[in-house]
């Protein structure tokens, strides 16, 4: 199984020092992939709860994060093998042409390096600042998908659809993969996995329910990729992770990813067991960080995927 790393992106380990420092480490102990996640805004008086949290609260570093794509491509001008993801971009904040070329820009520029990981969105607060309705959610990331797909590949692009629309015309430049970056898309419902298996390449999870919930939801992917007439190893499955490490266990009863390093590689061994390919480890937080450390611990972790 494949491991990648989240970027030091937000708050005040989100340096340009660190992530020049991080990326190269990561690179150089052969890591599969860095990335980023967007968010747009960390507002007083949510509208919605985060449901990363216990208490519905985004964490207070993501008050101040870089933008995703810019960070991908002043990451890709300092390496030249580790792939770059995007974990994730919410689609209904962005316009499928400018998205495209700016995802089709990173690949020219990685030479072929991009992962594009994509969302639905939850937060009101972001779908209000983006001036988009909160309903219809699925649709819309359908055509955008649609559109976007067709910026990457058709020669003259034209799309006409409900949300989106593109007269006819010259879209460039093109991604370097072909017939473009692989896509990958987050989410939990059954209505995703439809999704996933006619307009995408494959899954971003999350490790925030059992394990087992996750390999029962890569089974009934693909089931869906089988239906539409996929091969279904041809998927990608993989998941972001937030290792939480303690000196001592936590017991039978504690969350996937976290208790002692044996524990959290555990987990490891197990999410590689139930179907996945990549397992993102995220970046710890707050006071004292330090890159050696950060990557000193995802070596060490990194050996229950082999």
């Amino acid at each position: 199984m494949k491991v990648g790393l989240s970027l030091p992106q937000a708050g005040i380990n989100a340096t340009r020092e660190n992530v020049i420092k991080f990326a190269q480490a990561a690179e150089k102990e052969n890591f599969d992939s860095l990335w980023v996640l967007e968010r747009l805004l960390w507002p007083i008086e949510p509208q919605s709860m985060y449901p990363g949290s216990t208490d519905g609260i985004m964490p207070k570093e993501w008050q101040t994060i870089y933008d995703p794509i810019n960070l991908l491509s002043f990451v890709a001008a300092n390496t030249s093998k580790i792939f770059l993801g995007t974990g994730v971009i919410d689609v209904p904040f962005h316009n499928p042409v400018v998205l495209g070329r700016e995802f089709a820009t990173l690949d020219v520029l990685s030479q072929g390096r991009t992962i594009v990981g994509l969302g639905i969105g939850w937060s009101k607060d972001e779908y209000q600042t983006s001036n988009v309705p909160f309903e219809k959610k699925g649709a819309r990331q359908d055509e955008f998908l649609e559109a976007m797909k067709k910026v990457w590949t058709d020669d003259v692009v034209e799309f006409k659809g409900q949300f989106y629309n593109i007269p006819p015309s010259k879209i460039g430049p093109k991604p370097v993969q072909k017939p473009h970056p692989k896509i990958l898309l987050g989410g939990f419902s059954p209505k995703t996995f439809q999704r996933i298996a006619k307009y995408a390449n494959g899954w971003l999870g999350v490790v925030g329910v059992p394990i087992d919930q996750l390999g029962q939801i890569i089974q009934a992917i693909r089931q869906e990729v089988e239906k539409v007439g996929k091969n279904p190893d041809d998927f990608d499955m993989s998941t972001l992770s937030f290792p939480q490490v303690s000196q001592i266990s936590l017991g039978d009863n504690r969350m996937p990813m976290t208790g002692t390093i044996e524990e959290i590689g555990s987990d490891i061994t197990k999410l590689k067991e139930v179907g996945f390919d990549r397992v993102v480890l995220g970046q710890s937080a707050g006071e004292g960080y330090s890159v050696e450390k950060t990557i000193d611990l995802a070596k060490e972790l990194s050996k229950f995927a082999m």
